[in-house]
């Protein structure tokens, strides 16, 4: 691994990458072996509906999660701040003390990374618990409609 790491470059922690994929396959192998366990099947086809719903909602809880200053203890651990980034969003760095700590900051200040995981979560949650998935959707996606009316409302007023 360390002739790899020299010959990619430095600076980039790949083992921490390596353990941030190893957590999403474990997850997924997971989440695939509860439903062979229990039974569920997967259906047919997601509708337009769905699929709409869980795009808006995973773009909402990747902002919410990545950026948001609310949500800043959770990525304390693994970030650095720097400053705010517009309407109650901050602008984090991951920290550089170790390569695992690295890539989960990466992972938690990214929302393009991070919806990987949230549209995981959420498609698989119309799998086994579509009823609550949509709920918990609808309520994202009303935030989402809502951040979007507020910064139209803001620009208006100007």
């Amino acid at each position: 691994m360390t002739r790899i790491r020299q010959a990619y470059g430095q600076g980039r922690p790949l083992p921490g990458y390596l353990l941030a994929i190893g957590g999403y396959a474990a997850l997924v192998g997971a989440v695939a072996a509860a439903g062979r366990l229990t039974g569920v099947r997967l259906p047919r086809r997601f509708s337009f509906g769905d699929t709409v719903l869980i795009s808006v909602a995973t773009h909402k809880a990747s902002r919410l999660l990545t950026k948001e200053a609310v949500t800043s203890p959770l990525r304390a651990p693994f970030t650095r701040y720097e400053a705010p980034a517009g309407h109650a969003e901050l602008k984090e760095s991951p920290r550089e003390d170790d390569p695992a700590r690295h890539a989960i900051g990466e992972l938690l200040t990214c929302p393009f990374c991070a919806g990987v995981w949230i549209a995981s979560g959420l498609t698989a949650g119309l799998v086994f618990a579509p009823r609550l998935t949509r709920l918990v959707s609808t309520a994202l996606t009303a935030v989402a409609a809502s951040d979007a009316l507020n910064l139209v409302y803001d620009k208006l007023k100007s």
